[in-house]
């Protein structure tokens, strides 16, 4: 009579002990996770802290790694005045880069839609050549569009930079998209068509709002690879179009790189991304939510 209580005691005492090892189990992953996750973020983050606090740094403390100096605002100052005039200089790659933009995106969705859309005689080929313009270095092609674009007037012109980016962005964000349209069900197109919609109809007022995350994620990498374009832009302009990337180069004087400035003007180049970023970046949160077929 007396081991049913001896029993109930000890399958307590097994459950209390299963719920205890479960608890620190529990408390040693989620400790582990956070310590991954913030030496992750710390690892990421940490060159762009260093270059915003250089930029507000003062020549005599830049060789210092100590964070408490004295701020100035002196290395701003000096970028945007003469020699360097990094104001029309950002200028000039936004420019570049809207028009990048305003052009690749609505051209990449008409072609994304109907690679994905539509079976062709060659499409497998298209898609090759097209992911295949990826594989070409800059350095390859620069000479003949220097060449094409004497002949035709557009160096040092937006018009020449803008083509030249689209070479390299048009085929990425049309691969990017049309991962985005193959994701998306028929069945919504075909009862657009049942509707009444043309294919003109169903691309603007059914596909296109389905895939704006894939818009938005496109819109971003397009931007950052016009803004970011070096070689391009070295070679392709001078004077009324170089833009802020080549401003960069001209921090760097006799004396070598001048960390503060070089600093100052990194942090403004990066500021316009940051600022993309952040506006659209609901996007990204809510992801590929498109299955509107149950």
């Amino acid at each position: 009579m007396s081991q049913a209580p001896i029993a109930r005691t000890v399958s307590t005492e097994n459950k209390a002990g299963n719920s205890e090892n479960r608890f620190i189990k529990n408390f040693i992953n989620q400790t582990g996770y956070y310590i991954a996750l913030g030496l992750t973020v710390a690892f990421v983050l940490f060159p762009i802290f260093w270059i915003a606090i250089t930029a507000f740094k003062q020549s005599i403390d830049v060789q210092s790694a100590s964070l408490f100096f004295t701020p100035t605002l002196q290395n701003f100052r000096t970028i945007f005045s003469h020699p360097f005039n990094f104001a029309p200089l950002i200028y000039n790659s936004m420019v570049v880069g809207v028009l990048t933009v305003l052009i690749a995106i609505p051209l990449a969705v008409m072609c994304a839609y109907a690679i994905s859309r539509y079976t062709f005689i060659g499409q497998d080929f298209l898609l090759i050549a097209i992911l295949a313009t990826q594989f070409l270095p800059p350095v390859v092609v620069i000479l003949p569009y220097f060449i094409q674009f004497r002949n035709l007037g557009l160096l040092d012109s937006y018009t020449g930079l803008v083509i030249v980016n689209l070479s390299r962005v048009l085929p990425f964000t049309i691969w990017l998209l049309k991962g985005f349209i193959d994701t998306l069900p028929t069945e919504i197109e075909e009862a657009a068509y049942i509707d009444g919609c043309n294919e003109l109809g169903v691309l603007r007022h059914v596909t296109f709002p389905l895939i704006m995350p894939g818009i938005a994620t496109s819109t971003i990498f397009a931007f950052i690879m016009a803004w970011n374009e070096f070689l391009f832009a070295l070679i392709l302009s001078s004077t009324k179009t170089k833009t802020v990337i080549i401003g960069l180069v001209s921090v760097v004087g006799e004396q070598g790189v001048v960390w503060e400035l070089m600093s100052a003007a990194g942090l403004i180049v990066m500021v316009p991304m940051i600022i993309l970023a952040f506006s659209i970046r609901k996007y990204f949160v809510e992801g590929m939510t498109m299955g509107a077929v149950k």
